[in-house]
């Protein structure tokens, strides 16, 4: 009896194997489970799990379906010219449904022309101590958006170089000095306008290497899509064929790859080490990994977790803790600068998605639930406040609306058909303050003015999940000595218009 149920558990297993690893059998139930889920709600479309069931469709119509009605239709004597002209048009369709699929319905064009017509006006701040954000809008990311960011932020005493000689846009409280290792903390788990602009990406790159004292450090682009959902339902990638670009085709790969014959250049995925504990360089554990900094926050419930690397030029990165140097066998945390560049748009789950839920892809999510402290749960409660405020502050946050989608809900996944052109950056060292202004004067503002009503889960000053755990996480930073704020009468916002392209 022993036997017979290890063989019938044995098949089980064997059976069970075939079905979660076999593409046919995935993507025929991915399609029959999207058409059954959507039904008559085309809206249901949006949802995460639908959009891999999508993708998963999509892959199958290509690799399965279209081979055989091909053969099928061409093969044998008998076959009219009526019947291979119907086999021709059945298969365009069946391939512009594996497209649709696979890509989306937004794949062919655009929501809107745009830009769409927001009222962002400049405003003095009330009191002190208070927050800057310098705002450009009419940009479509690939003119001089970051130069007039740049030139914006100096005119209010903000110089984006750090140098021992005062300049136009350079000084001794610079953000960016000549040797810094710079990190970009991007967005790469979705393609399409999920993910950061690559023309925003790859101005700031242009702009940090052409420090007016030159440039030697090093610029690092990195992103933890925790190996799990995505576009393609296992985690992020730096070379999506689909990209938040002018030129769609345009990868962060691409644009690391422009930059890397003369600098040192290199885009860093943290997916292959996130479900990796390891210790840091200082206690002799050289490997790549995540550090989990026990016990849980008692207020947040969320375990700090960050990434522990090295580059292919050989740099050894603590995200917390800065550049090692194993000769010295010390750390140096000021050469580290890190620069946040996430992609303002809305999340099904918390509402809104910017420069504090970024740093999703800075922890670990496989490593904390096997902690017991799920950090993606932990958003809710502020855990990405615990996290900044227990791993690094950015030295500087860049947001980039220039598509957005202003559908509450139609997030984290955007498809091209998903967003509208919005052609806004913004920055601050602030990361709480412009994520509320980004909501506010962005998201809800932009969902309104294309005929939205209920805007409650974008509004940062509603009472919905996003205006909850955004003050939650200012909270824990505030605890941690950092100075945040969502009271507007404390931010001082500047605004420049450009012609854009």
């Amino acid at each position: 009896m022993h036997r017979m149920q290890q063989r019938v558990v044995g098949r089980v297993a064997r059976w069970w194997r075939w079905t979660t690893t076999s593409t046919f059998v995935v993507g025929l139930l991915s399609l029959a489970w999207f058409l059954f889920r959507t039904g008559t709600k085309p809206s249901r479309a949006a949802y995460p799990c639908q959009r891999v069931a999508a993708t998963n469709a999509g892959t199958w119509l290509t690799l399965y379906f279209l081979p055989i009605l091909s053969i099928t239709g061409f093969v044998g004597e008998k076959r009219s010219w009526r019947r291979r002209l119907a086999t021709v048009v059945v298969v365009a369709a069946a391939s512009i449904a594996a497209a649709w699929f696979t890509n989306g319905p937004g794949l062919f064009g655009s929501a809107a022309e745009g830009p769409i017509d927001l009222i962002l006006e400049e405003r003095l701040a009330l009191g002190a101590p208070a927050s800057d954000l310098f705002v450009v809008r009419g940009t479509s990311g690939n003119d001089n958006d970051v130069a007039a960011l740049i030139g914006l932020m100096a005119e209010h005493g903000a110089h984006f170089y750090r140098s021992a000689e005062t300049g136009e846009t350079s000084g001794p409280d610079g953000f960016v000095g000549s040797n810094d290792v710079v990190l970009l903390k991007i967005n790469c788990q979705w393609d399409q306008r999920g993910g950061t602009n690559t023309d925003l990406l790859k101005a700031v790159i242009g702009a940090i290497v052409d420090h007016p004292d030159g440039f030697a450090g090093e610029v690092i682009v990195a992103d933890n899509g925790q190996a799990q959902y995505g576009t393609r339902g296992n985690g992020g990638s730096m070379d999506w064929s689909w990209n938040n670009a002018e030129e769609r085709s345009q990868s962060v790969q691409d644009v690391v790859d422009s930059y890397a014959a003369e600098h040192a250049v290199s885009a860093v995925l943290w997916d292959p080490i996130t479900d990796r504990r390891v210790a840091e360089y200082s206690e002799g554990d050289p490997e790549d990994g995540y550090v989990l900094v026990d016990p849980p926050s008692p207020t947040t419930g969320a375990i700090v977790a960050y990434p522990k690397f090295h580059t292919e030029y050989g740099t050894c990165v603590s995200f917390r803790r800065g550049i090692w140097d194993p000769s010295r066998g010390t750390y140096d945390a000021d050469r580290l600068v890190l620069i946040n560049l996430p992609v303002l748009k809305p999340h099904t789950i918390f509402g809104v998605t910017g420069c504090i839920k970024h740093y999703m892809g800075v922890t670990s999510d496989a490593l904390t639930r096997v902690a017991g402290a799920r950090a993606h749960e932990s958003v809710g409660t502020g855990g990405m406040g615990t996290e900044i405020a227990g791993t690094r502050f950015p030295t500087l946050n860049i947001l980039d609306a220039i598509w957005a989608s202003l559908t509450p809900g139609v997030g984290p996944q955007v498809r091209y058909g998903d967003a509208t052109k919005v052609g806004v950056i913004a920055a601050s060292t602030d990361p709480v303050a412009l994520d509320y202004w980004g909501a506010k004067y962005i998201l809800t503002q932009g969902a309104r003015a294309t005929g939205t009503r209920n805007t409650d889960s974008l509004d940062p000053d509603s009472q919905r999940s996003f205006a909850t755990w955004l003050r939650l996480s200012m909270d824990e930073l505030a605890a941690a000595g950092h100075r945040v704020t969502v009271d507007e009468a404390r931010m001082n916002v500047f605004v420049r218009e450009i012609a854009g392209s």
